[in-house]
């Protein structure tokens, strides 16, 4: 028997919610704005899944495609590339509307600034969107792994040019690593996506990053003639993207907000945890947090994030390997009409959740509870591609993660 997808509906107390202004619309048309002004910018696809949306019983399917990001396959530089262009623009008493590409690689700024050296912690995506970022703007880049990443991840980060290593401890202990080197170097600054007491700042700065990518959903969304999704989908490691998300559609259709589904590595569910809780603080998890889902191998959250997620996620979901694996084929073999998307093992868990929850009814109380049905319009977001080639096909070609006790349709 597989193990079962475990979920909770959101009961925790409510907050004052004063984190939630930090995914105002300004900040993120701010961050819009300054990635559009690096060359490689490209607005990514989203996929509209017609097809799938019928066999699922819903009114639309649309999947954010962020393995065309940058030529990075993944959506994490949005967050570090902003956040080192908040920074530098705060040491040198200006606005980040004034730090462009053009700025930031010009003569004059190297005069000006001269160079930083901006220390991380990386599962891969967020590690090679900071090394890629600080490569392209000039400065430095020291990057800590957890043990178990791949090789593939650690060359693409090595070819951008940063130190980069992988230790033999998990994620979190690498963020306290990364955390120690950069208080003790010259001009030295952590780029982290989670958050902590006395280290806020930078992780705001990521997550207004991350909202380019939900700005631009929401956009094309408009241009297709869905005015607003009913439900929005989307996973969680230390929360930053889920915070990001949620905060920025929450602001954006305040008096009317979708329904926001949280999704978690059973391995390291630790909002999952805060909410079955439900007093509203955050609960840790520890361990080697052994999931496929390398993205999401995150056992503490962030702080802002959490603020955020207590007071607008509607529902918590934690899922084994398999929901991902399962996502993966999917979007990968998709209905006959609909595009394929490439999506890796952390971007294909809302896939999988949102089969798992129309299509099993050992689910059925939750989508219900989530009012799911055939005039329902659901974004989710791929968040990477296949940044493990290896692995993606393995599950993909050789069947990994296999789903065989799955219940069976017609087609």
């Amino acid at each position: 028997m597989r193990d079962p997808i475990k979920w909770t509906d959101n009961r925790m107390p409510e907050s004052e919610d004063k984190q939630l202004s930090v995914m105002d619309l300004s900040n993120v048309a701010k961050a819009r704005f300054f990635h559009s002004s690096f060359p490689q910018y490209s607005i990514t696809p989203l996929a509209s899944l017609n097809g799938m949306a019928k066999y699922l019983g819903l009114g639309g399917v649309y999947v954010k495609d962020e393995s065309y990001r940058f030529g990075l396959n993944a959506f994490k530089v949005l967050g570090g590339s902003f956040a080192m262009a908040r920074y530098i623009a705060g040491e040198m008493g200006r606005d980040v509307s004034e730090m462009t590409y053009d700025y930031l690689t010009s003569e004059v700024f190297r005069k000006a600034f001269g160079q930083a050296t901006f220390f991380t912690a990386t599962d891969g995506n967020h590690g090679r969107g900071v090394a890629w970022a600080a490569n392209k703007l000039g400065q430095k880049a020291v990057v800590h792994m957890p043990k178990g990443s791949a090789k593939s991840r650690f060359d693409n980060i090595a070819k951008e040019g940063a130190q980069v290593t992988i230790e033999d401890v998990n994620y979190d202990d690498c963020v306290r690593m990364a955390a120690a080197e950069a208080a003790q170097t010259e001009h030295g600054v952590i780029v982290q996506d989670t958050a902590w007491d006395g280290y806020e700042e930078i992780p705001a700065w990521i997550m207004q990053g991350y909202g380019t990518m939900a700005n631009e959903a929401a956009d094309q969304l408009r241009q297709i003639g869905v005015n607003r999704p009913t439900h929005v989908f989307v996973q969680a490691g230390v929360g930053s993207l889920a915070g990001a998300v949620v905060g920025y559609f929450a602001n954006l259709y305040p008096n009317d907000p979708p329904k926001f589904v949280v999704m978690e590595a059973c391995a390291a569910d630790c909002l999952y945890q805060g909410a079955v809780a439900g007093d509203g603080k955050p609960r840790f998890v520890t361990g080697d947090l052994q999931t496929i889902m390398a993205g999401l191998a995150c056992g503490e959250p962030n702080t802002i994030s959490w603020d955020i997620l207590r007071n607008h996620a509607d529902a918590f979901v934690s899922c084994p390997d398999w929901v991902s694996a399962k996502g993966m084929r999917m979007l990968s073999t998709p209905v006959k009409g609909d595009p394929r998307v490439v999506s890796g093992e952390s971007g294909a868990v809302g896939m999988g959740v949102l089969d798992a929850i129309m299509c099993d009814d050992a689910y059925k109380e939750l989508r219900e509870k989530l009012e799911l049905d055939r005039f329902s319009q659901v974004l989710m977001f791929s968040t990477e591609g296949n940044t493990d080639p290896q692995k993606y096909r393995r599950v993909i070609w050789d069947g990994e993660y296999p789903t065989a006790d799955t219940p069976q349709r017609a087609y």
